[in-house]
């Protein structure tokens, strides 16, 4: 296949995804505004700003074909998506909205199965984020929770992950000198093991690790990752403020989605942490979403994700000055880019 036929098809690909999930939302909204109408309206979305959204995304697209067509990793992962899942779990999403919904309105944030142990878990971890049923802490949450993603993002969750590929194999250039199969790289907050599962594509011979506190989807991660050749990554069950791994230890550190979701003060300790296991001259790499500094413009969705999600801690987050706590912590040299809805920052621990 060509590579105008191969970039062609990535972006009717992701057009389709994308229209998929606009579809989703546009259905649901209108069922949940039939059973369970909400109290809270959002603030509607200005035209032009809807229109800086879909340029926002085509660029994403466009640095994400780019990436793939200079070899940062595998054309094929372009097309990369969990089909089976897709057609096993799309109904149960269906099926789980009436809850989402009616957990939303009675404003519910603490609800669990009566299966589901909430002790030992830090208590901003033990919140319906989203009002998602279980928070993250059963494995039906796990089953659906990547397909809820992506229906959120309009099939673009991927292509944001990825770009944490073209900094941490740039990052990783300073350990030239390291056999690739020695190069450790810990990915914190590593949920169904997506972000691993990228990673692993594009550097096929490094060492893996990643933990999560969540079993049930560490359980989920196994499960995908399990099915990719070679080495497989080694999991733990871990909190991010208490990380198990000596000092010095990872080449390199990435945290995907996870920030918005901590307290301000957990944000700087597991910043720390990270700095803590991360050799001198290594890279820590977070992928989070925008935030006020970088994207003003986008204020109103921030706005409305902040009120239409149970998301405790967002607010504050985008306001958060993530580079100061970098700089606290002992990191330099930090790089910041953006993409559609996510923000990239790529810190130094000094050599």
């Amino acid at each position: 296949m060509s590579d105008t036929l191969t970039k062609l098809t990535y972006q009717t690909f992701q057009q389709g995804k994308n229209y998929f999930g606009l579809a989703h939302k546009i259905l649901s909204t209108r069922l949940m505004n039939l059973i369970s109408p909400s109290q809270h309206q959002t603030k509607p979305i200005p035209t032009e700003l809807l229109f800086k959204v879909q340029q926002r995304l085509n660029n994403l697209l466009e640095v994400d074909w780019e990436d793939a067509e200079r070899g940062m990793y595998p054309t094929s992962l372009l097309f990369d998506n969990p089909w089976l899942d897709f057609f096993r779990y799309y109904p149960a999403v269906w099926l789980d909205l009436p809850q989402i919904w009616e957990r939303g309105n009675q404003k519910k944030y603490q609800e669990f199965s009566q299966n589901v142990d909430i002790e030992g878990y830090p208590s901003y971890y033990v919140q319906n984020f989203h009002h998602q049923t279980d928070g993250y802490l059963s494995d039906y949450s796990a089953n659906l929770y990547d397909l809820q993603v992506e229906i959120l993002f309009g099939g673009s969750a991927d292509a944001m992950r990825r770009r944490i590929l073209a900094p941490l194999k740039e990052g990783l250039k300073v350990f030239s000198d390291v056999s690739p199969r020695q190069i450790r790289i810990l990915d914190v907050a590593c949920g169904t093991g997506r972000t691993i599962k990228l990673i692993r594509a594009a550097l096929s011979q490094a060492s893996l690790y990643g933990t999560d506190l969540s079993p049930a989807y560490l359980r989920k991660a196994i499960e995908l990752l399990s099915q990719i050749p070679g080495e497989l990554p080694q999991l733990l069950q871990a909190n991010a403020e208490e990380l198990p791994y000596l000092d010095n230890y990872f080449h390199a550190v990435t945290s995907v989605f996870l920030f918005h979701e901590l307290p301000p003060t957990v944000r700087q300790r597991v910043i720390e942490e990270c700095f803590r296991v991360t050799k001198p001259g290594g890279v820590f790499i977070i992928c989070d979403s925008i935030q006020m500094s970088d994207s003003p413009e986008m204020e109103p969705i921030m706005e409305n994700f902040h009120e239409t999600f149970h998301e405790p801690y967002y607010k504050n987050y985008t306001t958060d000055n993530l580079v100061e706590r970098l700089e606290k912590a002992g990191f330099e040299n930090i790089e910041m880019q953006v993409h559609f809805m996510s923000k990239y920052l790529i810190a130094r621990k000094p050599a």
